[in-house]
Formats: C-alpha cells, structure tokens, sequence
C-alpha cells in the first residue's frame, strides 16, 4: 500500500510539473510586473538606460512571447534586468521549474585567450585547451551575443561571471547560437598545435560545475588545467576566508582576503589584528593585501582593516602597501578598496574591479507572480567618492593580468610585481606628473614621456585623453582660453585620430572667437565620425557658425 502511495504520488508531482508551462497571457503579467515593479518602486535605477528604452524592449518582448519557448523568454526577462548595468540586479537561472542546465566545463579569460579551465574527467583530452569557437560561432562573436542577457557592470564583471553565460544551452538557443534546444555543444579547440573539434553533453538539471571563486578546483571527478604539484599563494587555504603568510626572502607579509564576511574560526578584527601586530614585531617592509577573488559580503567589517592600515606607520607609506585588484572585487569589496583608496597610501597592482566606483547593491528578492522565478533589484546608492570620481571601475595603478601558460604553470606575475615594484621605473599619478611637467615648461619632455607612457601596458587603464581632455575644459571653465587651446592641442598630438579631440580643439577655438579655426577643427572632427555623437555635435556647431555669418 505504501509502495502504491508513493508511485501516485510521485505521479502527480511529475504530471504537475509536466503542466506547469504558463500560457502566454501569464509570462506576459510576469513581464508586466517587472514593468510596473521597477517604474514604482525602483526609478532611480535608469541611469544607464532610460525609462523610454526599458518600456520598448519590454513592449518588444511582450510582442514576441507568443511564438517563444519557456526558456527563450526566461532570457527575454534577463536582457530586460541587464538593461540596468548593475552587478546586483540581476535574475535567477536556478528557479526550480524553469532551471537552466549546465554544460561540463568552465571558461576563464586570460590575456591570451578564453581556455577551458575546468571540466569533467570525462572531457580530460579537452581541459587546458584555448576555445575559438562554439557551435561554429567564432568565440568573439559569442560573447558578444550573449552580452545582453548579462547584468554587466562593466567589461571586468562579464569576464568574472558573464562569460560562461556560454555554458547554458538556453541561452545559447535563445540568443540564436544554436538552432535548437540542445543537449550538446562542440566547442573547436586548440591544444598543443592542434586544432579539434570537442562536444560536451548537457548535465543532468539541478547539477552545476563545482565553481569556485570563478574557478573549478580538482577535486574527485573534476580536473582543473593547473599543474596541481604547487599552489600559488592565492589560491592557498581557500576554505577560509582570509589567511597571511610571512614571505622573509621580499621581507613582506602577504593577505589573501577572499571574502567581507567573517571567517567561522576567526572574525576579521581579530585576523587583522594580528596581521598588524606580526607586522610592527617583526622585519617587514611590506603588506600585500589581495582581494582579486573576493565578491564582497559586510562592508561593515572593513573599518578594522582600513583603521588597522592607518595606524601601522612602519607599512602605510607609498611603496609599502600594495593591493592586488581583479574581475571578483565586487560589491563589499569595492567599498574596501574605495575606502584604501581614500584614506591609505595603498598601490593597486593588476585587473580593475568588477564594480563601478559609486554603485547600486543591496537587493531586494521579488517572485515573479505566475512563474514563481525571482528576480533580484538593488535599492542602496553606496557612494565612496564623489559624484566627479565615479568611474566604471577602479582601475590599478599597474595593470598587470596573467596569460594561460602563467597559470597553468602557477606563476603569479601580480604578485610578483608587487614585490619588485620601484618607483624609479614608475609613475603613480600620471595626471600630477603631466602637470608638473607642464607647469616646468617642459614641453619635449612631457610629449616624449606621456607617448611612452600610453604605450606602456603598465597604464592602460589610466585614460590619458579623458583626463587630458576634463583638464582642459576645467582651465576653460576657469576663463584661460589660451592655456586650454594648448591642453586641447596637446591631446590632438598624442591622439590625432580621435574626433573627440579636434571636437574639444575646436570649442577652444570657438571659445577664442577664432571661427575660422574652430570651423577647421569641427569640420575634420565631422569627417572623422560623421555618424557618431561628436560628429553629430560637430555638424550642429557648424550649422550654428554658418548662421552667425548671415
């Protein structure tokens, strides 16, 4: 009797679930919800789309839903959420009814290429190989076409979390990667001078990588490409949260922090308290505090480390505090890096941050009414800088990543940069450096050293013609027409093919009540990007000079 009570009850359960496909009247409620929940109670979140924009690609949807698969409006909704850019406000893949499956293997982007991290001993043959294409797409095209579904902060957060967005065959139907629904992907591969063709067969639903960190460690039936005879210091001790080592031949206490929440076998005060006090007892001339892998938590557990800094003279000085930054620093991590920012003479050393300066977080969980999927809207602005300071990203003082074969082979060029920093070889504040240098009267030097400055990969994230460019219109603001039309003409020489910069010339000399120059310059500026926005303002100053004449 029990035995038949089981069977019909497993019975309906199955027969329930098989019935629980909404009809398109319902997933259209659910995308209204989202509609009137976020025009309601969340408008602060159209900064970097508008309520215009959102209220089309949600009519757009709506239009399409008829004709679409459970799976492909699921997708429909992710785009929506991703119109936001917030790391925070995003939608779940995980719902029990509508689960997206999961694909062997996890892709990691180094400065080489996109390679399979990870995967199934069952794919060995296919582990540490560079990925070029998948389903036929070349990779590049891919990423770009799933790009849209991921709720991408910026550029840093898709390589931490959206990039293997790949790894869902619903998502690679939905967003027209595949013809159909799938159980099976064939990536093409590169190896050891050879190029093949590999498929992977879908997961069982509910199974998942075991992800960590944005990486699979090795572990039973799962095979990371790392050479497993060594472990690089920042992948050490990764059951807890943070844990320090003393290196005595650099004389420098390395930090590897992986999380803002407190360990269960020690809280962050008292770990911190005894990393500072290692410090002050003992022949240390350097702190290494490495956050790339760490997602945040409690910002409020970052007092104690920033106070902690601040007292600890003897490594609170330019070239004694490093901080290493990558595509994880996220959320109760940005606000700490912010905050060493801020009140610290920390270096930032490798990747920016997956987070925009100035950000909204701290979500709040809703149910979709019909589908029962939630759907995740930030409501807390948590601003660290000023409004002028925000950026997409914190970028570091020295921009170092990493290539497949480092890893693989458990370098850590980060890290070792940080240890072998001199500042004889390097510039922090270029901005303050370009000015000294101006304000000396040093003109050859300064074009010859900022060239060399921007081709170095050490500054790349440092935007010499944006800060260039602010500085010449603050000096325009301050009524020095003259010195800005040097400033603008200094950013013409190092970035001659930009429109931007002949655009800013141009208003200069507009400024000057030199028309003729600035009908030049607005006219090579239209020329460079007739259907761009410069170029669009450009041929409306130009239509605005041509009326001044008459």
């Amino acid at each position: 009797m029990k035995k038949l009570l089981l069977l019909f009850v497993c019975s309906f359960v199955l027969q329930a679930t098989a019935q629980s496909t909404l009809t398109a009247e319902q997933w259209r409620e659910d995308l209204k919800f989202i509609q009137n929940t976020v025009h309601a109670d969340y408008p602060f979140l159209f900064k970097k789309t508008t309520a215009e924009e959102f209220d089309a690609a949600v009519k757009e949807l709506d239009k399409a839903i008829p004709e679409l698969q459970d799976h492909e409006i699921v997708v429909g909704f992710s785009k929506i959420i991703a119109l936001f850019k917030y790391g925070h406000t995003d939608i779940s893949f995980r719902h029990e009814t509508y689960a997206f499956r999961n694909f062997p293997f996890c892709l990691y982007q180094f400065n080489d290429g996109i390679y399979i991290q990870g995967t199934h001993r069952d794919h060995e043959n296919a582990l540490g190989a560079k990925v070029t294409a998948i389903g036929g797409v070349p990779i590049d095209k891919a990423l770009a076409t799933i790009y849209p579904v991921v709720n991408s902060e910026n550029e840093q957060y898709f390589k931490a979390f959206g990039i293997n967005y790949l790894r869902f065959p619903e998502v690679l139907h939905a967003t027209g990667l595949t013809k159909k629904l799938s159980e099976t992907i064939t990536l093409t591969l590169e190896k050891e001078g050879r190029v093949f063709d590999h498929e992977f067969k879908v997961m069982p639903k509910g199974e998942r990588p075991p992800v960590k960190y944005s990486l699979i460690q090795q572990e039973g039936d799962w095979l990371e490409a790392r050479d497993q005879s060594v472990t690089p210091q920042y992948l050490k001790h990764l059951d807890k949260h943070y844990y320090y080592e003393y290196l005595p031949e650099n004389k420098t206490v390395y930090v590897r922090q992986s999380s803002v929440f407190h360990d269960p076998t020690e809280d962050i005060s008292t770990f911190y308290n005894r990393v500072f006090n290692f410090i002050e007892s003992n022949a240390v001339e350097r702190l290494v505090i490495d956050v790339r892998l760490n997602g945040g938590g409690n910002n409020f557990n970052n007092k104690d480390v920033i106070t902690g800094i601040i007292k600890t003279k003897k490594i609170n000085q330019v070239g004694k505090l490093f901080v290493i930054l990558g595509r994880r620093t996220f959320s109760a991590c940005q606000n700490l890096v912010n905050e060493m920012d801020n009140y610290t003479n920390a270096i930032f050393v490798g990747e920016p941050t997956s987070e925009n300066i100035n950000f909204y977080g701290d979500n709040n969980e809703l149910m979709l009414p019909n589908s029962g999927i939630p759907i995740y809207l930030s409501w807390a602005w948590w601003q660290d800088k000023p409004q002028w300071h925000n950026g997409p990203w914190l970028a570091p003082h020295i921009a170092v990543d990493m290539s497949f074969a480092e890893y693989s082979s458990n370098q850590d060029p980060v890290l070792q940069t940080a240890l072998e920093f001199s500042s004889e070889n390097f510039v922090l504040d270029p901005m303050q450096y370009m000015t000294d240098l101006y304000q000396r009267g040093e003109s050859e030097k300064l074009l010859t050293e900022v060239k060399a400055m921007i081709a170095d990969p050490k500054y790349q994230f440092f935007d010499f013609e944006a800060e260039l460019n602010t500085a010449g219109y603050n000096i325009l603001g301050g009524g020095n027409v003259g010195e800005a039309i040097a400033v603008f003409s200094f950013v013409t020489q190092l970035f001659p093919d930009s429109a931007n910069a002949w655009d800013s010339l141009a208003e200069g000399y507009l400024k000057a009540g030199d028309k003729v120059k600035a009908t030049e310059y607005y006219t090579k500026a239209l020329n460079m990007d007739p259907e761009g926005p410069t170029g669009k303002n450009a041929k409306q100053k130009l239509l605005e000079l041509r009326h001044s004449k008459h």
